[in-house]
């Protein structure tokens, strides 16, 4: 036999033991507090038709699909994404709904990202949608929907960044970007590459003061006064309706009681160009990405046929466990199994206590009594 077929590909890796039982406490505990604020679970195929996550759609880059092919010819992907399939779902079983519809899922998703990158290409995400609202309460429930979820993780120390699309669009209209300029200045933008950002705006030819301003945006960071100097630097409503909405939403944020954890990023801006409004990351320390994503995508189903906003966010649950492990936090697990060794003459009664206990939510393991005395 080939030692390879015990082995597993880059990026995937096997779960087992104390550690599966871990990640199945937490999921469960992370569904529960979902649940409490009226979600309902939905469950959504492995893998889709390809333009569900076409570029059209503003998902993940086709290269980082992995796609393949049915016996219809059909091109085939393993979903790299929840939300495009949820829209989906959506707008085929709630065409007609116009009140506010919740949704949540959990399962894994695929990306075919390069080893060097050291990303796991299979990742269990846990997450929530709130469909047919708009409001800025809605905004405001989700996100404290991810703080109280965090903190029931046992995770002490962490902080939701919120930033605001519309900010940045706002500013590249009034330049006169075209697309092309836009989509490139985002992504450095987001990744903090102030050098490549300028060059990028000087090489395009973006006059001033909006050269000045573009780069500008990926220091403007931190509590409430980031938003005021942020406003006092457009004049564009788009831009200025952006930065009223983030004054908005703290306030509601305030009426939750947790706005110790939250802090503004007006050059957060996410890589799946679907977002259209309030954006959010978590962020905690041991891990280096963020452990939560999410935000306001009001055009997606409209590819499916329906015209609806929505908003939403996904917990990164190996991230999660991750973060809980470099932190020391113990993950509250069921207690350990109570091994019943049995001979063939004593079986009946061990059975009946091993029943007994069943019956009252302890794990029963019935033994022969010469394997467990030659452990």
């Amino acid at each position: 036999m080939s030692q390879q077929l015990l082995h597993t590909p880059e990026g995937v890796r096997d779960i087992y033991g104390r550690e599966a039982a871990g990640k199945l406490s937490l999921e469960a505990g992370l569904r529960e507090k979902i649940k409490s604020y009226g979600y309902e679970d939905i469950q959504t195929p492995t893998f889709e038709f390809f333009d569900v996550f076409s570029r059209e759609v503003g998902t993940t880059p086709s290269r980082e699909l992995y796609k393949f092919f049915d016996k219809e010819g059909n091109t085939l992907v393993l979903r790299p994404d929840f939300t495009p399939s949820i829209a989906r779902c959506a707008a085929k079983y709630f065409m007609e709904e116009k009140v506010p519809i919740r949704l949540s899922y959990i399962g894994n998703t695929f990306t075919n990202t390069s080893n060097l990158q050291g990303k796991a290409k299979e990742v269990t995400q846990l997450g929530a949608e709130l469909i047919n609202d708009a409001s800025v309460e809605a905004d405001a429930e989700m996100i404290s929907l991810v703080i109280e979820a965090l903190k029931g993780t046992g995770l002490k120390k962490f902080q939701v960044s919120i930033g605001q699309v519309e900010y940045f669009k706002g500013i590249c209209e009034e330049a006169g970007l075209d697309e092309e300029t836009e989509l490139d200045l985002r992504a450095f933008v987001s990744a903090k590459n102030y050098f490549a950002a300028q060059e990028l705006l000087q090489e395009r030819r973006v006059k001033e003061p909006y050269c000045s301003m573009l780069l500008k945006i990926a220091d403007m960071f931190g509590d409430m006064c980031s938003l005021s100097e942020a406003k006092k630097l457009v004049r564009n409503k788009r831009s200025l309706d952006a930065i009223e909405r983030l004054e908005k939403l703290y306030e509601v944020l305030k009426l939750y009681e947790v706005e110790d954890y939250i802090s503004f990023d007006l050059g957060m801006l996410n890589k799946y160009h679907y977002y259209t409004g309030v954006i959010f990351r978590a962020y905690t320390y041991g891990v280096g990405d963020a452990v939560v994503k999410g935000g306001r995508y009001d055009a997606l189903l409209s590819h499916f046929g329906k015209e609806a906003p929505a908003i939403g966010f996904v917990i990164v649950i190996d991230d999660i466990l991750e973060a809980l492990s470099r932190q020391k936090v113990d993950i509250l697990l069921p207690p350990p199994k109570q091994v019943i060794a049995y001979t063939e003459e004593n079986f009946p009664e061990k059975l009946k206590e091993a029943r007994e206990l069943r019956k009252q939510g302890q794990a029963a393991e019935l033994v022969p009594e010469r394997e467990y005395s030659h452990e």
